[in-house]
């Protein structure tokens, strides 16, 4: 195979992980560990690819033999790594740790056997100036089996500080080891290359420095992560800057003798400024705050600069260089691919690097949603480009053959003088401008959440010139105080600090709002001139129904005036003062009005298990409970996003026996706080049923003393809200000496407030208490369409829990009766009771009830079983036995 035909070809692998990249991010919000998948794509997928290729590509120019192998050791290292990665995805998508164990060691595999095939190339080559770099790509390959090995780690880890350190120094080998040493022993070589500068004489100095700091760095954070010493991970990335301070210094001068004028010189240029600039400012975030928790915290927000500025921008303006040189097969049509790949550069690099800061600045989240859109679609264009370019330099080789000199057939190389450098300012101009457009629109479509409101608050008084400043808390689900009086015409000054133990914000009717504030933080809003009264709240789902309103009362207006409430628009209706106060507001229908309950799922419905498998053996359950939120189908064409524990609503069904001890880590992935509570332990519940924020986690142990159905449910303030959003489960503790049956099921009563489509429950539904649906399982009739079964004498048991929050339930099976009902820990009816005769025909159960049914069917046919208060039937509360002979 021709060489450029076999870059082209592996080089297609890249071009295959991006498309990945982009799939994923376009369906992100559909998925579990969304941004673990994101990023994972761009580092594992792409730019690993594109490591392994071009690395062997500099070791085999530098040291001027091939590696062992060749192409075809190459290829297998590509395919090992190419599956393992795969591997990895699927297996944290589907939550299964041994295929990503299976994945991450066959990463590690082609790590390892890289290392060493690049060690024995090292050995064998004669001495040049520039061989030490071919140790840059030994060393980041060995980082690369340490971020793997703790990668595999992460991935089973229970929570809490351990996962916290795992992440921190996974993130240290492979972002800063793996990329960042590689990167860096690239650039010092393909920097000057892309710029046309000469390499300075004292390089070679640099270059031999630069490796063992910038190793020491890494080890020092992957060190404090094993001994439990945040403050240390400054220390190493300390040492790290200092390490690759040396290249900085000699790359600057580089580009100040020839500066970058092409989209490779500028790509790789702030890329690397991208690199450099993260790592100090996560640096003085780490100094200033030694705490493992907000260190991952402020982690997950320098993960975009890390990922999208540093590592996929270097790699995509090293591949518009590299690929110029090596596809064309001619210097014309290499010289075609570049222009190719060069179009735009200008307005592409300015639009990519202004986007994303523009991005990781506080705007309103409509416009970061615009913005993150925009400059993905501008990184996406370099594919279309590349793909252009291969098509581009091709036809031209076959068109214009190369000339020749007169008596032989070597190409003839023409000396020509250098083109005057371009002008882009009219690139540069439509860049910011167009970023500046996509703002613009998305304050525009969401002005109230850039503090814009409809209206004027000093339109109706004139400004007094003074200021009144108020100072408000929190307390509870209430703002302290709640009422603010201030002098028609002062300008207001709100300063809001969170006193409470949840998060919690203060948005205004005129668009004027604080961003989400932890507990212990504090923001200000200029509320500017008062001509009217105000009213505020806080916008957290439910937050306000709970009673978080705050009236701006202007004094010193006529009667008329006052009663002129400045009530514009904000993120919950003003049709009644205060909706969450008053329950005998008409609730917006929302999604109920695409309720059909005679319809029947789509093809990718699929089931909640009802099967409950028996309790297993072991004394101690170690169980991790990750809260996410995910867009789920609750009816027939009817989708809310729902907050869950493990990515299911009912949660995980936990079931052990008495005695058995339960140590759960709750993994808080959500946007708000939430908490737990196991009705199945007695204990104090101060700190185990606390609020944690999102990335935060804590262990709840508790040991089973008492038996029967327990449920778990989150208890974060407006409960109601939580709990009919999906937030519970059940655990099951068996009773002593409980007998066998052929089958069992587990039967959770929810109720559903629908909100709009794919939106939270209706908070305003919930205080009216109004249920748009009553279903068994989190989806209404679903056992109606995947019915349960057992045959014909077999003996059934059904394990019920009532959830509520609000409703009761009477189970009840047509066409059965049961000889055996155990209520809330003990029996009320066994095998026939004292008679041997006595059955009962439901199973009453309030909120947070539960116990079980058993029964055996007498003959073939179609049970339905219901909740027999039969409006709630018709809502949703009903399924299907289907028993066979």
């Amino acid at each position: 195979m021709q060489r450029r035909n076999w870059y082209l070809l592996m080089n297609s692998l890249v071009g295959l992980w991006l498309a990945a990249a982009a799939v994923g991010v376009g369906v992100h919000r559909f998925v579990p560990h969304q941004v673990w998948l994101m990023v994972h794509l761009a580092l594992l997928g792409t730019v690993s690819t594109a490591i392994y290729i071009w690395s062997q590509h500099f070791a085999d120019t530098l040291l001027r033999r091939p590696g062992l192998g060749g192409r075809v050791s190459l290829g297998l290292r590509l395919a090992t790594h190419t599956v393992g990665a795969v591997l990895v995805v699927i297996g944290m998508l589907a939550s299964q740790w041994m295929l990503v164990a299976a994945g991450g060691v066959l990463v590690g595999l082609a790590a390892f056997t890289h290392a060493f095939l690049l060690w024995r190339q090292l050995r064998g080559a004669l001495p040049s100036r520039f061989r030490p770099l071919v140790r840059y790509y030994i060393v980041a390959s060995l980082m690369l089996i340490g971020g793997v090995t703790l990668g595999i780690l992460l991935a089973s880890a229970e929570g809490g500080s351990e996962h916290v350190r795992l992440l921190v120094g996974h993130v240290a080998f492979n972002f800063l080891g793996w990329i960042g040493l590689t990167v860096t022993g690239t650039a010092i070589l393909l920097w000057p290359t892309i710029l046309h500068a000469r390499m300075k004489d004292n390089a070679d100095t640099g270059i031999r420095r630069a490796l063992p700091l910038l190793s020491a760095g890494i080890l020092i954070v992957a060190l404090a992560a094993a001994v439990d010493a945040p403050l240390l991970v400054a220390v190493g990335l300390a040492v790290w800057l200092v390490g690759i301070a040396f290249p900085l210094y000699y790359g600057a001068q580089q580009a100040r003798e020839m500066p970058p004028g092409t989209f490779a010189g500028w790509s790789v240029g702030a890329g690397i400024s991208w690199l450099v600039l993260s790592v100090a400012g996560y640096l003085v975030v780490v100094a200033l705050n030694p705490d493992w928790v907000r260190m991952v915290g402020a982690l997950m927000w320098f993960l975009i600069p890390f990922v999208a500025g540093a590592a996929v921008q270097i790699v995509i303006g090293a591949l518009s260089y590299l690929l110029s040189v090596v596809i064309g097969g001619s210097p014309q049509a290499g010289k075609v691919a570049a222009e190719m790949l060069d179009r735009h550069s200008a307005f592409r690099v300015v639009a990519f690097n202004g986007g994303l800061l523009l991005y990781l600045l506080p705007l309103p989240s409509l416009v970061k949603v615009l913005l993150s859109g925009f400059v993905f679609g501008v990184l996406i264009t370099w594919g279309v480009l590349a793909v252009r370019a291969v098509v581009a330099a091709r036809t031209h080789k076959k068109q214009q053959p190369e000339p020749v000199q007169p008596g032989g057939g070597v190409p003839l190389t023409l000396t020509q003088a250098p083109a005057p450098r371009p002008r882009f300012y009219g690139a540069i101009t439509a860049a910011i401008g167009v970023l500046a457009l996509v703002v613009c629109g998305g304050v525009a479509l969401d002005p109230a959440s850039a503090g814009i409101g409809t209206f004027a608050a000093n339109t109706r008084v004139t400004p007094t010139g003074q200021t009144t400043v108020a100072e408000v808390s929190v307390e509870g689900m209430r703002f302290v105080p709640a009422t603010i009086e201030v002098p028609a015409g002062n300008e207001l000054v709100i300063n809001l600090t969170n006193t409470g133990t949840d998060t919690h914000d203060l948005t205004l009717a005129t668009g004027l709002s604080t961003p989400r504030l932890a507990p212990g933080q504090s923001a200000t809003i200029e509320a500017g001139v008062i001509g009217g009264n105000v009213e505020g709240w806080c916008s957290i789902a439910g937050h306000r129904q709970m009673g978080m309103v705050l009236d701006i009362v202007a004094t010193g207006l006529g009667a008329g005036a006052e009663a002129g409430s400045e009530s514009g628009s904000g993120s919950e209706s003003s049709t009644a003062h205060h909706e969450g106060d008053s329950a005998s507001a008409v609730p917006a229908a929302g999604a109920a009005t695409d309720i059909d309950l005679e319809h029947a799922p789509g093809k990718k419905f699929k089931p909640w298990d009802a099967a409950l498998p028996p309790a297993s053996a072991e004394t101690v359950h170690r169980v991790t409970l990750k809260v996410s939120e995910n867009v789920q189908e609750v009816a027939p064409g009817v989708t809310q996003t729902l907050w869950s524990f493990g990515g299911q609503t009912p949660g995980p069904a936990l079931r052990g026996k008495i005695g058995d001890t339960f140590i759960i880590t709750l993994q808080n992935d959500g946007s708000i706080g939430h908490s737990i509570d196991f009705h199945a332990g007695a204990l104090a519940p101060d700190k185990p049923m606390r609020t944690i924020q999102p990335g935060e986690s804590l262990e709840y142990t508790f040991t089973a003393t008492r038996a029967g159905i327990w449920m778990y449910h989150c208890s974060t303030m407006p409960m109601s809200l939580h709990i009919a959003n999906g937030m519970f489960g059940a655990v099951v503790i068996d009773p002593p000496d409980l007998s066998p049956v052929d089958h069992e099921y587990l039967v959770v009563q929810s109720e559903l407030y629908l909100g709009e489509q794919g939106g939270v429950a209706n908070a305003a539904k919930i205080a009216a208490e109004a249920p748009d649906l009553v279903v068994f399982n989190g989806y209404a009739n679903q056992y109606r369409f995947a019915p349960l079964t057992a045959k014909v004498g077999e003996r059934v048991r059904v394990w019920v829990l009532d959830v509520g929050p609000s409703r009761p339930t009477s189970f009840h099976i047509v066409g059965g009766q049961f000889d055996t009902v155990f209520f809330e820990g003990d029996y009320q009816l066994k095998q026939g009771g004292s008679t041997g005769v006595g059955g009962s025909q439901a199973l009453g159960l309030q909120a947070a009830q539960g116990g079980f049914v058993e029964l055996a069917f007498p003959e073939a046919g179609n049970y339905s079983f219901v909740n027999h208060a039969m409006v709630d039937a018709e809502r949703g509360a009903n399924g299907l036995f289907k028993i066979s002979k």
